[in-house]
């Protein structure tokens, strides 16, 4: 069983399962989701809460004695196992099976790690324990479900923002979900009748979108300039490297440069399947591949390669504005002669 991680309190509410599975980028969703399990747990008798961070050198010998504490006077007992950032790899694998053979009643498990890869969510240990459980996505929610996401954190406390303040507060709090939440907590001592306006959201609040070079490369692999000059400009504003942004924009162009020749001669699904292009990524590289060819792609690894070479040898004189230049010509559509 697969759900958001805001659908995660109904489903407790029906069922608690042996096994939950928390997966994600997002810390506030994991970190709700655990209490959320923990505070269900609790009320069904689990009264005893382990906690172990898995790495290549974990004694798993703690575990299994946790599984086989089955004296008629033992607590039923709620086992967390943080995995490394890098994933289970194929010792990690092999124990959480023997973990999944060894689960009875009196034990709940609930595993925690970062976003999945298709690989990893086609391991079989991953199959194995989720078709034992429950596999809760705690992603960020992108741009087009930020909305929905910032409309039902408010109904549940009792908010009523009007259509252009869901709006804004998804645009002020984008990739900072903690900063939201406590932006919603302030609103609701602010303005007891919940209602919310961008009036009063502008009195109340000041901005908390977290912005990084990833949010950057998708707006321009879109096309969309508004907003990549907007996330550019924060970006500036908090200081970051240029080198940064300019190394990843390089790969982006001479993958994008490729992937136009090879589209020559080879369906647009080939590329993207020889180039490994995730599916939820697969319409933003169409778009940016329709807009520029290699000519134009060519003018714009020039253009990046002057930035690169001003910040590197030209204090006095910032590189920012060519690369506000280049966010403007890479959102351009293509001009038909």
């Amino acid at each position: 069983m697969r759900i958001f991680a805001d659908r995660l309190a109904d489903q407790l509410s029906k069922q608690l399962h042996p096994i939950y599975l928390l997966f994600g980028n997002e810390p506030l969703l994991l970190q709700e989701s655990r209490q959320a399990i923990q505070q269900s747990a609790k009320q069904q008798g689990f009264d005893e809460k382990h906690r172990f961070a898995i790495d290549n050198s974990f004694d798993w010998n703690l575990v299994y004695d946790c599984c086989q504490a089955l004296s008629l006077f033992s607590s039923r007992q709620l086992i967390e196992l943080e995995l490394p950032e890098a994933g289970a790899n194929a010792a990690i694998a092999k124990e959480l099976l023997n973990v999944a053979e060894m689960l009875h009643p009196d034990i709940l498990l609930v595993v925690v790690g970062t976003k999945l890869t298709k690989a990893q969510e086609s391991a079989k240990w991953f199959k194995t324990l989720s078709s034992q459980g429950c596999w809760v996505n705690c992603l960020s929610p992108d741009l087009q479900r930020l909305p929905q996401f910032v409309q039902a954190r408010c109904r549940a406390l009792g908010l009523k923002p009007d259509a252009e303040a869901v709006q804004m507060l998804a645009q002020w709090h984008e990739g900072n979900l903690f900063a939201l939440s406590q932006s919603l907590e302030k609103l609701v001592l602010l303005y007891p009748d919940g209602q919310l306006t961008l009036v009063r959201l502008e009195e109340s609040l000041s901005r908390h979108n977290h912005f990084t070079a990833f949010h950057w490369i998708d707006a321009l692999l879109a096309g969309k300039g508004n907003r990549a000059q907007r996330i550019i400009r924060q970006l500036e504003a908090e200081g970051v490297e240029i080198v940064i942004l300019v190394r990843t924009l390089q790969k982006e162009l001479m993958q994008l440069w490729q992937m136009q020749r090879q589209a020559s001669s080879s369906s647009i699904a080939q590329v993207f399947d020889s180039y490994r292009i995730w599916q939820n990524k697969r319409p933003l590289y169409a778009a940016a591949l329709q807009r520029l060819d290699c000519a134009r792609l060519q003018t714009l690894m020039q253009l990046l390669a002057q930035a690169e070479i001003l910040s590197k040898t030209q204090y006095e004189q910032s590189s920012w504005p060519l690369l506000h230049q280049l966010s403007v010509e890479l959102c351009l559509p293509q001009v038909k002669l």
